[in-house]
């Protein structure tokens, strides 16, 4: 069955793309067709694009010009302006913390495939990103873009020399790490449990100066509007929070009903109501993180099989031969050569 809706992210996601792919060499406009997007579309920053065309993009990026870094490069050029009118309703959070809140709350009207939790661990505050995708694709450089990006956003809120804890990657290191401890000014875990940010809980504490509160209160007003006419399925909200709630094991029916607020009787009928059954989402969302985790990472398979919610290594390596139809091994192989007759490769 197809997505009752295509996942979209604000044509300001690309902001500085253009002359980033140029001062690399890239023709910019090429890629941008070969990805299915008009060039004339990142002349407004609210147009809507696809966001499975925009990861496309940023990979192809990549892999042309050579370089491993390019959605950091990408980050690097971004402001806290570039949210719209979300910044002004970030500046007046009373702190970080709040504003972080805040921006899970409106992230869907920048970008629909971006899911973004913030948990707390006692001194320690995880902020985790996770990008969605209807297809086993690479989202290396839009996970290192989006991971960017909230780097740049707390560095601009907090002011000053601030530097998380730690950073973490799924995917597997780049050849030279050190543009990524550059950027982020602290140490990069790659092939890790999560994407995202470590930061101190005191950090997040710090108030915000604020000195726009009527300007921000339409903004928000202009958010609240916008984001009760965006209509998500039953079916997409719930595969968010089976993408969100796998890696912490097991995920059940009844945890996301209870996440959400209703019985699960009801996401039940919710969803049967889209022609889906919760079995077959679940099964869905877990073949895709498997696919990327297996192709973007070196994790050893025990720990891929912790991180997908399965009991032991046997279970899933059982799984995913049922599922695939052969092992994750010759999977491996089998994608490598795939990727080596893409680069021209013998």
């Amino acid at each position: 069955m197809d997505y009752p809706y295509v996942p979209v992210v604000r044509s300001a996601s690309l902001s500085g793309y253009v002359e980033l792919a140029q001062s690399l060499g890239l023709d910019a406009r090429a890629l941008l067709r070969k990805a299915g997007l008009s060039p004339r579309a990142l002349d407004d920053p609210e147009t809507p694009l696809s966001a499975a065309a925009v990861r496309a993009l940023l990979e192809d990026s990549a892999q042309a010009s050579g370089v491993d870094d390019f959605g950091l490069r990408m980050a690097a050029r971004r402001h806290l302006a570039n949210l719209g009118p979300i910044s002004l309703v970030l500046k007046e959070e009373p702190t970080a913390r709040a504003a972080l809140d805040t921006l899970c709350r409106y992230l869907r009207l920048l970008n629909a495939s971006l899911l973004t939790r913030v948990e707390d661990h006692g001194a320690l505050v995880i902020i985790r990103e996770e990008i969605l995708v209807d297809q086993p694709a690479s989202t290396r450089q839009s996970m290192e873009l989006a991971v960017g990006v909230m780097h740049r956003i707390l560095c601009e809120l907090l002011g000053g020399p601030w530097k998380p804890v730690r950073v973490c990657f799924k995917h597997r290191p780049p050849k030279d790490t050190k543009a990524h401890k550059a950027f982020f000014g602290t140490a990069v875990d790659f092939n890790g449990e999560f994407n995202g940010i470590v930061c101190t809980a005191a950090d997040l504490q710090t108030p915000l100066p604020g000195n726009n509160p009527e300007m921000a209160r339409f903004a928000r007003q202009y958010l609240d509007r916008a984001l009760s006419g965006r209509h998500q399925s039953t079916k997409a909200t719930v595969q968010q929070l089976v993408a969100a709630l796998l890696p912490g094991g097991r995920c059940t029916s009844q945890q996301v009903a209870q996440h959400l607020g209703v019985d699960r009787r009801t996401i039940h009928r919710h969803l049967a109501r889209e022609g889906e059954s919760f079995a077959t989402l679940l099964q869905a969302v877990r073949s895709e993180l498997v696919l990327r985790q297996v192709q973007d990472s070196d994790l050893p398979l025990s720990e891929v099989a912790q991180l997908l919610g399965f009991a032991a290594p046997a279970a899933f390596s059982h799984w995913f031969r049922h599922t695939f139809g052969c092992s994750v091994t010759a999977w491996r192989a089998q994608e490598k050569a795939k990727a080596a007759v893409r680069q021209g490769e013998p």
